[in-house]
């Protein structure tokens, strides 16, 4: 018997075509050296935040992303608050955060004492409007002595976090052009986007800093674990710095010269990560052979469309969208209900930052794009091995 909501039974259907029987939403996929690689650190001792297979992930990761420096750290979270951090954020500034993100963005301002003022996303790539970001700091801010303040509140907003949004890359180019006439630092959180091009340069070189994550459902893992990437040589040394307790050199003498973290990568998931880059390629290649798939299904689909790549970017589609047609957002959690009692594991995008019972009271812009998404957006299964066995040679 088919459901009384039509969107429904054409979701289902298109699962049953293109999925296996069940498909979670997005899994880790071992399949090439991580066995090998993570013995050697088990015969040789070295499992913890020595060891060789660091140095190689983070040369890995550089050669991939064109950035020219990478500093592994033990989460994607720990990566970004050591970006804020080395941006120069101080206690009781102000930090641009999208309302439409994973807590662990906003997370990581309030780790600095600083204060997360909340911007809207567009549509068009589901991550921080530029031109609206504007017109808000037009009409609400100063740039004083090289500063941007907020006349509302008496405080600097000292930088702006992007979020490349499932993969799918921002509006950089605009972004940067904002950041800079308001003398804000630019950082991407690039958690999700690792494999994604905006005009054909990978995301997270685009701001001063950025960060990765490689949690077990991003599109490579190591385990846990993420990364400081940027091309500023100084900020390399002091991310490494920061995130290996600021101890220095010494044969033999414990000597730190300032608070710092416990935030290095260990070398056995390093090792895991390593083995993940090796794969890398082919992941991506049968994610957007996935998202492809799904866009040429969901085109005759009614009350709903496939969200694709922005143009002028190459996303690695981490996590597959369907996005409701406005006078249809009140059938979603009856599309999740059943698509999950059938085995298909979907999910709802996160609740906007605003509405979390921690930052209610923060300040914020018009965030009604990010309100009108919340209740429309769908992921879907997006796990690189429904769309075929891995190639990678190993």
């Amino acid at each position: 018997m088919g459901s009384a909501i039509p969107e429904i039974d054409s979701i289902l259907g298109v699962f049953a075509d293109l999925l296996p029987t069940s498909a979670a939403l997005h899994e880790p996929e071992i399949a090439g050296n991580e066995w090998a690689y993570v013995k050697q650190c088990l015969d040789s001792g070295w499992v913890s935040s020595a060891g060789q297979h660091i140095g190689r992930f983070e040369g890995a990761l550089s050669d991939f992303t064109g950035a020219a420096h990478a500093v592994a750290t033990v989460t994607g979270t720990a990566a970004l608050h050591t970006c804020l951090m080395l941006a120069g954020v101080k206690a009781d500034d102000e930090v641009i955060v999208p309302a439409l993100t994973f807590v662990a963005t906003t997370n990581a301002v309030a780790y600095m004492a600083a204060h997360p003022h909340f911007a809207d996303s567009e549509e068009r790539t589901l991550g921080l409007d530029a031109a609206k970001l504007e017109a808000h700091l037009s009409d609400i801010t100063d740039v004083k002595d090289g500063a941007c303040i907020n006349r509302l509140t008496g405080r600097r907003i000292s930088a702006a976090v992007c979020m490349h949004t499932f993969g799918h890359p921002v509006d950089l180019d605009a972004l940067a052009e904002v950041c800079g006439r308001f003398k804000i630092t630019l950082i991407e959180d690039a958690a999700e986007s690792l494999g994604s091009y905006y005009k054909g340069r990978h995301t997270g070189n685009h701001g001063r800093l950025a960060a990765l994550s490689f949690n077990g459902n991003k599109v490579m893992t190591t385990g846990g674990g993420g990364a400081v990437l940027t091309n500023d040589a100084e900020l390399a040394v002091a991310a490494k710095h920061l995130t290996t307790t600021a101890k220095l050199p010494h044969a033999f003498e414990f000597i730190h010269d300032r608070t710092a973290y416990n935030y290095r990568l260990p070398n056995i998931n390093a090792a895991l990560g390593l083995a993940q880059m090796e794969q890398l390629a082919s992941k991506l290649d049968r994610k957007r052979t996935l998202a492809a798939s799904y866009r040429d299904a969901f085109r005759t689909v009614s009350g709903l469309r496939f969200f694709e790549e922005p143009e002028n970017c190459s996303s690695n589609y981490w996590l597959n969208v369907l996005v409701l047609d406005k006078d249809r957002r009140d059938v979603r959690d009856d599309i999740l209900v059943a698509a999950n009692a059938a085995g298909f594991g979907c999910r709802p995008v996160w609740r906007p930052m605003h509405m979390l019972a921690p930052y209610r009271d923060c300040a914020r812009m018009d965030l009604s794009v990010a309100e009108d998404l919340y209740g429309r957006i769908i992921n879907i299964p997006s796990s690189p091995g429904l769309a075929g066995s891995p190639n990678n040679g190993a």
